[in-house]
């Protein structure tokens, strides 16, 4: 701690007395400054003890008033008053001054240089600077000791708490809490949800001060709170919160910054291993998907404590124009953190599709991945999820193209997330979004629209007959009361104009989904 003015004032080699401001003497004495001038404060920045023998203040009431208004409007923490030389007592006015502005005044005795006073505090400041040089040094090792350590991360953040007099908590990238000190701060922890999800949307690094009554704590409980993000990139791995009675003090400063260093170390060093672990997980779903199940089980075995287990889903995560470039990783990052936390197997594969690059991911069935990826691409703005069918790992192939299929349906139509179910049942419209079904059908069956418009025969109408009666010529012949020869010529009419032919099936469905857009 800096030295104050009543440390200064009890040094018995200075023989001072405190005149007024006895009950403000705890403020931290910052410099010492010696001024005659009427008016220092331009050359003051706050916190000083000002000394002076009073050469140009005189005796009038009302300028030595003034005199102390000016200084304790600049910040000064005490006023010495060397007597002997302009004034052999310390004016009464200048002591009911200072009373009423609650500024502590000293009374320096002729005895006494300035210098011995200056000198004094210097000492002090040097001690400070010292303690916190060496505290800083020793809090360095303790930390990093404990990163060392078998408990690692936690054991960083309980000694963190413990050298602060306060609480810590450590969050991972997605923002859930993973380690906190000591235990009773759990809740305070947890009510600062909201603080870390704002810091995880900001990029690294960036920290929050929440000074006062931290959010959604107690009333009794008035917690200075420092939120500070973790990473050497622009994306977050984590989150350290302190609390602590009062503001930090510049060494406590130093000791959290060792910590959110040694902290950002640990994890990206552990990133550095989660991606070789990536790349071996990729590596073993690309066995998965392509069939390879037995030599996948065998390598699964020794590298992850085996496959997933039971029912599985293929999420198939993409992005579109709209979205965040960092937004498909956190993807990946939330399902395997949430994953992690709850002991689930799953595979992780990120890598560059047909249309950009994409995530993959092979979870259990409505596990923790597997829901925390829904609650992720509801978050960012033009994120898509495919998800396949729930399938067995044998079956890992099949469920991938049906995500895949899933994630284009969504993508096309704007969707968040679609799944298998939703585009293997019923209409496949509702999925679309409705300007690219729009523009899809006008520009289809523009054609036919503008044959329509000028010559004989309703080629649009004689179409949906024909394809709603799966190509049954008298059938459809019968439900627009033409004869069957009538309706060949104008099937062969629409050929005609779409340059296409209508025995291939992906032409027939391609014109019923435009006419089933209701545009026609």
């Amino acid at each position: 701690m800096p030295p104050t003015l009543a440390s200064v004032v009890r040094s018995s080699s200075l023989h001072l007395t405190v005149l007024a401001g006895a009950d403000q003497l705890e403020r931290p004495v910052r410099w010492v400054h010696t001024s005659e001038l009427d008016d220092p404060t331009p050359f003051l920045e706050g916190g000083e003890l000002l000394l002076t023998t009073g050469i140009k203040l005189g005796k009038a009431a009302a300028k030595l008033q003034a005199y102390v208004h000016r200084l304790a409007d600049a910040g000064v923490v005490g006023l010495g008053l060397g007597v002997g030389l302009s004034h052999t007592e310390v004016p009464q006015a200048l002591v009911d001054a200072a009373a009423q502005r609650g500024l502590p005044l000293i009374r320096v005795p002729e005895a006494t240089p300035f210098i011995a006073i200056s000198k004094t505090v210097s000492a002090a400041l040097a001690a400070e600077q010292y303690e916190a040089v060496t505290t800083s040094f020793e809090a360095q090792e303790e930390l990093t000791r404990a990163a060392l350590g078998k408990d690692g991360t936690t054991a960083v953040v309980r000694r963190l708490a413990a050298r602060l007099g306060g609480w810590a908590a450590l969050y991972d990238g997605s923002g859930a809490l993973s380690a906190v000190a000591p235990d009773w701060a759990a809740r305070r922890a947890g009510r600062l949800a909201a603080e870390v999800d704002r810091l995880r949307r900001r990029p690294a690094p960036s920290s929050a001060a929440l000074q006062g009554r931290a959010p959604g704590i107690d009333t009794a409980d008035e917690d200075y709170v420092v939120v500070q993000s973790l990473g050497a990139d622009r994306r977050p791995r984590g989150f350290l919160a302190v609390g602590t009675e009062d503001r930090i003090t510049p060494t406590e400063r130093y000791v959290l910054n060792a910590a959110v260093a040694l902290l950002t170390l640990t994890l990206e060093r552990s990133r550095e291993l989660r991606q070789a672990e990536e790349r071996m997980g990729a590596a073993l779903l690309g066995m998965v998907l392509a069939g390879e199940i037995v030599t996948a089980r065998q390598v699964a075995a020794g590298l992850f404590g085996g496959l997933p287990e039971g029912t599985v889903r293929v999420l198939v995560g993409g992005a579109g124009p709209t979205a965040d470039p960092e937004a498909l990783g956190e993807l990946g990052d939330r399902a395997e953190q949430a994953g992690t936390r709850v002991g689930e197997k799953l595979l992780i594969s990120r890598e560059d599709g047909p249309s950009g690059p994409r995530l993959i991911v092979l979870a259990p069935d409505n596990g923790a991945a597997h829901r925390a990826c829904l609650g992720a691409v509801e978050e960012h703005e033009g994120l898509a999820l495919g998800i396949s069918a729930a399938a067995s790992v044998e079956e890992a192939g099949t469920a991938f193209a049906q995500a895949e299929r899933a994630l284009a349906v969504a993508l096309r139509g704007g969707k968040r997330a679609v799944d298998h179910e939703e585009v293997g049942a019923g209409s496949l419209l509702p999925l679309l979004g409705e300007e690219a079904v729009t523009a899809f059908a006008e520009g289809l069956l523009r054609p036919l629209r503008d044959h329509d418009r000028t010559a004989r025969g309703d080629l649009v109408a004689s179409l949906r007959a024909w394809l709603s009666r799966h190509g049954q010529w008298d059938a459809a012949a019968a439900d627009l009361g033409v004869h069957r020869h009538t309706l060949r010529y104008r099937m062969r009419r629409v050929e005609e104009l779409l340059g296409r032919s209508l025995d291939d099936t992906d032409v027939r469905m391609e014109l019923w989904l435009a006419l089933r857009s209701g545009e026609d």
